[in-house]
């Protein structure tokens, strides 16, 4: 598990703008049984990747008329029991930290993965993400 004080800034460039943390097997149940549309920003310390993808979701959430009815985040490596649950609702991909995650009633429909992410600037992913929040949100 990684230390406390290397995660929070992380944890809070994301709740600072609205998302809500799933920190538990029961807070994912929770979630995913709610009507509507959820995002799901599964946080990592990967420099490289989560580096462009926490902006790349603030900045999809922020400038898209369209936006989900819910935004949530939980840490790889941190939010151990949040990540494995979810990592069950997102198979068949394998584990993937970063990750983004948009289900609609509960169910997956659109999923970027890791190698999705890395070395693409936020402004690619807020794009992505953006054409999904087009399809998938009311």
């Amino acid at each position: 598990m990684y230390p406390e004080e290397i995660v929070l800034p992380m944890k809070e460039e994301l709740t600072d703008h609205g998302f809500f943390e799933l920190l538990s097997a029961s807070d994912v149940d929770v979630q995913l049984s709610k009507e509507g549309t959820t995002l799901v920003m599964i946080n990592s310390v990967c420099g490289c990747s989560a580096g462009s993808a926490r902006p790349g979701v603030i900045m999809a959430v922020m400038n898209s008329e369209k936006k989900p009815d819910h935004l949530t985040t939980s840490f790889a490596g941190f939010d151990i029991e949040a990540v494995r649950k979810l990592r069950e609702h997102l198979m068949p991909y394998p584990p993937s930290s970063p990750a983004i995650a948009l289900f609609k009633n509960g169910q997956l429909v659109h999923f970027i993965e890791r190698h999705q992410i890395e070395g693409r600037p936020a402004q690619v992913i807020a794009s992505n993400l953006v054409n999904a929040f087009e399809q998938y949100c009311n």
